[in-house]
């Protein structure tokens, strides 16, 4: 098992230094215009002086800040909703493919009646980030609370559980894995619905600065902005699944 997973690390290691020698033999060669992509050096010149000037620090607050209402009201709402539904067997038939179909229609089409309703200030985006991340968590909770083995329920009536107990003692525990995978998707989705819409209509944030940029240009600093939000995204990633995991390893 070690050595399967060091091997898929060396092959992620060498798809990335592919791309970066690409990159690198693309540019000083002469086979693109700097406009349209920078020399690597450059890039990363910028990228280490934007990380050692911390002027990141405004943009980022203001994604973050959106990111975090735009989950946290997508997480509520999708698990209250998706946990009302799970109760009935009834109820999962009709809004599962109902809740399945919605989230199949692109949610940017939204965006224009967000920006009308909210502005062009953070509320647009946090309603954007919330929307789109609301059907995979709300979907992953029905999916999850739907599928408890029913032992479970029925032992854990039989002992005369509480609805509160119930919930918290045995469909919450069996449903976790699940439900960790919709809100790890959630959060994700939320971050680059907000940043895209960030680059349409908004005075600040991460997305906003890299279309200024782009429109002043300055392709160098553009890149190292975007290479940091790649860095925010790997990192976001990265500790929601080594939470995910954690909270699915069976007790010892």
């Amino acid at each position: 098992m070690k050595r399967l997973r060091f091997a898929e690390r060396l092959v992620q290691v060498g798809f990335v230094a592919a791309v970066l020698l690409a990159w690198q033999i693309a540019t000083t060669r002469g086979h693109l215009s700097p406009l349209f992509l920078p020399p690597l050096v450059s890039v990363y010149r910028d990228f280490v002086s934007l990380l050692a000037s911390g002027k990141f620090w405004p943009d980022l607050r203001t994604t973050l800040y959106e990111l975090a209402l735009g989950f946290v009201i997508a997480a509520v709402a999708g698990t209250v909703i998706g946990y009302a539904v799970s109760r009935s067997g009834y109820s999962v038939k009709i809004f599962d493919p109902l809740f399945a179909g919605l989230y199949a229609i692109p949610a940017i089409l939204l965006f224009p009646l967000y920006v009308l309703f909210f502005g062009i200030g953070p509320g647009s985006k946090i309603a954007m980030g919330a929307t789109i991340a609301f059907f995979p968590v709300v979907l992953s909770t029905i999916a999850g609370l739907s599928y408890v083995n029913r032992s479970y329920v029925t032992a854990a009536r039989s002992m005369g559980a509480s609805p509160p107990q119930m919930f918290w003692s045995v469909m919450l525990p069996a449903a976790l894995p699940v439900l960790l995978t919709g809100l790890r998707m959630g959060l994700i989705l939320a971050f680059l619905s907000i940043l895209g819409t960030e680059t349409i209509s908004s005075f600040s944030g991460l997305g906003h600065r890299i279309v200024e940029l782009g429109e002043n240009l300055d392709t160098s600093n553009m890149f190292a902005y975007i290479l940091f939000v790649i860095a925010i995204a790997l990192l976001l990633n990265a500790g929601l699944s080594f939470a995910e995991a954690r909270w699915k390893e069976p007790p010892a």
